[in-house]
């Protein structure tokens, strides 16, 4: 306890065990109580902790087993950025015989371990040094790597090839895309949280100062990053630096949150601190073990059943039975030939005699893989299927360690033979008159995070109010300078127009259609075009998004090259200048398979033009390649890639997308790969999907960023406001989504769209699929200029329910622009 702890009253320990021994969900102020707790009522605490840890077995199929992972520690590099004020590991170049571990001797490392019959290369690195210390950059330039995360990805295959060891990566603060960079090598990493105590790291003298990488809130979106990439995932606190109990609390159920939404915490280490001779912090007191107890007791009872609580064996001295009586249910890494580098002084204990101590209080030690076994069970969406063969080749089919099967190298690559046709390939045609086989997938109840800690998230959308001259000064900007509608200073008078209703309303539709006649005039357009969505097998887990299947799911497929260019042939012979080629982020295309697909339809229809790839998509294929989104991009436009959809846009506002997503690509993220593709002369559309959380205030940010980059690159061909459909959405099914916009938000959203683009983008589609017929003439007579495609077919809106078909004829469309008393014109794909 700190100088900032009072001791909590008898009756406010009494009644905080009463609800832990009851299993109600325990508060800040309640865990803060329990960490206090001494004498009996701290036996009472470690007593419930041990009833939970036993459940938690139970239901992990494990009863009675504790377990370890046989381990080499591999120092890759002991040069880091920050500067912790307890810190050890961390030292200065002239210190050490290099500034990285050369990949020989990494090499060795694990070499050496996998004769002693290790299976985890624990990678220990500090975080960014390259970024403050020039020596690094340099080690890392002469060898031909960008970065630490680019160096340490190739080690990790190496390792896996040459030895077969999986490793565990524990490089500090990762973003979303080096986490998926980094997945495709390794089953599970790792990163401590240690505090969620801001004023530990802003303030001077306070342990984490100076370290731009310790900032709570930075380490604690790298841990949701984690669960959104879904990579199994090692955290945990650090007691003793100087936390209050609450702030302690605080900090253990900022995991839970975490791990409760994306379900990919597997262990929570509860780390005691140790001063260390030569640190800032020399003279500090070490953590008491008795708190450290507590502590793991009230992680035990805060936690998710499912999630691991671990102690340190090296750092608890003698008292690893009572780590075991307050509810541990691992040891974490034990390595039989490397010392713990980041605590030196402490030699790990023998295999054997741990094992004597864990039969004493009644469990057996067992080895685990660096992945908990509940992930090797599962395999995917978990693993990339390149690593999961190392993985699969040392699990028992509990998911535990086989003890008998060989350490040995396997090639780092993907399964043999390329993209097959599988599963409901019918399912463009058959979506039209037999429907989808039920209205969710199969892990409706998992593969989207909690629910529940969702709904907290999603909070409510709330429209901001509306003031009659914000109208009046809104409608007068519509009507002399609409572009202007998008500058901040004008922000009240945009949503005043955004939220316009009755006469404001159709004034600002009138105005938005007068604006569309002056620039593209009466012509409404489209494109004779096919949709091809090529596989719909997908673990990225978008709670807006029906048409993602699991493999095993009823209506789960993938299209071959070779079908997907039948189609794309078929389009041709029907006079089609366009395919629109997308599907899910399938985790068995292989390296190869975009460009595959794009060869394919151009070796069949040389002069088709091929639209095709999401952002995320990109992102993946460059991911799974190891190349940037540069290098990505160069080859798809070299295989034939014309231009880009602007899709997986939603909400351009990581606030709302994490809401709609699990683990689609942030906003930056979204912005580099279209603002790449436009530097390399590859077009594209760009959208918006609405009313499902967001609220006018997010439709105005998203077309502020659009135009942002469309001043930058000028390379959106056309916007495509997409009015989200609700009937099979699972954040929908789920109650946190409202149904979809209404017929006033989708003519305040195109009519705005026309007006405040204006200058920038000059086409504004509307989707017939989601709006249909009469939907589609509302927004034509009010700034939209453009239908779209014929499709042919269309899965991803249908599956959602939509209930306006999957097709139009040419003379389908030219009817819906006679309605509204226009002309009808095809288009090519950039509006020739």
């Amino acid at each position: 306890m700190t100088a900032d702890d009072q001791r909590p009253s008898p009756s406010a320990i009494r009644r905080a065990l009463r609800r832990a021994r009851d299993g109600v969900s325990l508060d800040a102020a309640e865990a803060a109580v329990l960490l206090a707790a001494r004498d009996e009522e701290f036996e009472q605490l470690l007593a419930a902790a041990a009833t939970v840890r036993d459940a938690h077995l139970r239901a992990e199929g494990r009863e009675g087993l504790v377990t370890y992972s046989r381990k080499v520690f591999i120092p890759l590099t002991r040069l880091c950025r920050d500067r912790c004020h307890y810190c050890t590991f961390v030292t200065v170049p002239h210190r050490v015989p290099g500034a990285y571990l050369e990949r020989d001797e990494v090499l060795e490392i694990a070499r050496q371990g996998a004769a002693m019959g290790c299976k985890e290369a624990l990678f220990t690195l500090g975080d960014r040094p390259e970024e403050r210390w020039p020596q690094a950059k340099e080690w890392l330039d002469e060898r031909g790597y960008s970065s630490t995360v680019e160096y340490l990805r190739a080690c990790a295959i190496a390792v896996l090839e040459e030895t077969g060891l999986l490793p565990h990566l524990n490089p500090g603060v990762l973003s979303w895309e080096e986490l998926q960079r980094l997945k495709p090598v390794a089953p599970s990493m790792g990163m401590m949280l240690e505090t969620t105590a801001t004023r530990l790291w802003s303030e001077p003298g306070g342990p984490h100062y100076g370290s731009p990488d310790k900032e709570p809130a930075v380490r604690l979106r790298s841990i949701t990053d984690a669960g959104r990439v879904g990579v199994p995932f090692t955290t945990g606190i650090l007691i003793g630096i100087g936390e209050n109990l609450t702030e302690r609390a605080e900090s253990l159920l900022a995991i839970r949150q975490i791990a409760r939404q994306y379900g990919h915490i597997q262990e929570v280490i509860v780390q005691n601190f140790l001063a260390k001779p030569g640190t800032a912090m020399m003279h500090a007191p070490d953590a008491d073990l008795r708190e450290l107890a507590a502590t793991v007791a009230v992680a035990r009872l805060l936690m998710p059943s499912g999630v691991s609580v671990q102690a340190p064996p090296n750092l608890v001295g003698n008292e690893h039975l009572l780590m075991l009586r307050a509810g541990i249910d691992d040891w974490g890494g034990v390595s039989p030939l490397t010392a713990d580098h980041v605590n030196p002084e402490k030699p790990w204990p023998q295999i054997d005699s741990l094992a004597a101590t864990t039969a004493e209080a009644g469990f057996t030690l067992v080895e685990r893989l660096t992945a908990y076994p509940k992930f090797v069970r599962q395999g995917q969406p978990w693993f990339d299927v390149r690593v999961l063969p190392h993985l699969s080749a040392l699990a028992q089919p509990d998911g535990l360690a086989d003890m008998a099967a060989p350490v040995v190298g396997r090639e780092w690559q993907e399964p043999d033979g390329g993209l097959a046709g599988t599963g409901r390939v019918d399912l463009h045609t058959s979506i039209d008159t037999e429907g989808r086989t039920g209205d969710r997938r199969g892990d409706f109840d998992s593969v989207y995070g909690d629910w529940d800690e969702l709904r907290a998230q999603a909070g409510g959308a709330v429209s901001p109010e509306r003031l009659d001259e914000d109208v009046r000064a809104g409608l007068r900007l519509a009507e002399s300078d609409p572009a202007a509608l998008l500058e901040e200073r004008n922000a009240a008078a945009a949503l005043a127009l955004f939220t316009a209703d009755g006469p404001a309303l159709e004034a600002m539709t009138r105005l938005a259609d007068q604006l569309r006649a002056d620039v593209v005039g009466a012509d409404v357009t489209y494109v004779v075009n096919r949709n091809i969505n090529f596989s719909n097998v997908c673990y990225v887990g978008c709670r807006f998004c029906a048409f993602a299947q699991r493999e095993r799911d009823a209506d789960a497929y993938r299209l071959s090259p070779e079908q997907v260019a039948d189609r794309a042939e078929e389009a041709w012979n029907e006079g089609a200048t366009e395919v629109c080629m997308q599907g899910g982020i399938d985790p068995e295309i292989p390296v190869t398979g975009y460009a595959d697909l794009v060869r394919a339809i151009k070796a069949r229809v040389p002069g088709m033009h091929v639209h095709a790839f999401s952002p995320m998509e990109i992102v993946s294929g460059a991911t799974k390649a190891g190349v940037s989104v540069t290098e990505w991009l160069t080859e798809l436009r070299d295989a034939g890639l014309d231009t880009i959809p602007g899709t997986a846009a939603e909400i351009l506002d990581d606030e709302v997308r994490w809401v709609l997503t699990k683990g689609k690509l942030p906003t930056a993220t979204w912005l580099e790969v279209v603002g790449t593709a436009h530097k390399l002369g590859i077009r594209s559309s760009s959208t918006m999907m609405y009313g499902h959380v967001d609220h006018p205030g997010h439709w105005l940010g998203h077309l502020r960023t659009l135009a942002r980059l469309q001043d930058e690159t000028g390379g959106f061909t056309e916007f495509v406001p997409l009015p989200f459909v609700h009937r099979n959405a699972p954040i929908y099914l789920a109650g946190v989504a409202r149904p979809g916009p209404t017929r006033r938000d989708n003519r305040a959203v195109h009519a705005m769209a026309r007006l405040a683009l204006h200058g920038r983008i000059p086409n504004i589609q509307c989707s017939w699929v989601k709006l249909g017929d009469e939907g589609t003439a509302d927004v034509l007579t009010g700034g939209a200029n453009d239908l779209g495609g014929t499709l042919m077919e269309e899965t991803i809106s249908r599956m959602a329910g939509s209930e306006h078909g999957s097709a139009r004829t040419v003379q389908q469309l030219h009817s819906i622009a006679a309605a509204v008393h226009r002309p009808a014109r095809q288009r090519t794909t950039t509006y020739a």
